[in-house]
């Protein structure tokens, strides 16, 4: 017979930035709980939070064909810009 143990309790090492310390810091001295309840409930809520929000739809952008005007031509670059901004801006 194998006896399944299941611990509760995981110690992992973090390495947090300052900003996030003191953050944690004022929730504990707001909260007046541990450094490891504050931590847990905060990661709690975030992954909930998280969990919850709903799946945001992509921006799709519609194509429609605009058509050539008549008498521009897209295959000669230099004919385009001489019809568009004339012959004196060279």
């Amino acid at each position: 017979m194998m006896l399944n143990i299941y611990h509760h309790d995981v110690r992992t090492t973090l390495t947090l930035e300052d900003d996030v310390i003191a953050k944690i810091r004022a929730e504990m001295r707001r909260s007046g709980r541990s450094f490891k309840e504050t931590v847990n409930d905060l990661l709690r809520a975030a992954l909930t939070a998280r969990r919850d929000q709903k799946a945001v739809e992509p921006f799709v952008i519609k194509a429609r064909p605009l058509g050539l005007k008549p008498g521009f031509d897209f295959d000669c670059v230099a004919q385009l810009l001489d019809e568009i901004e004339g012959p004196w801006d060279k």
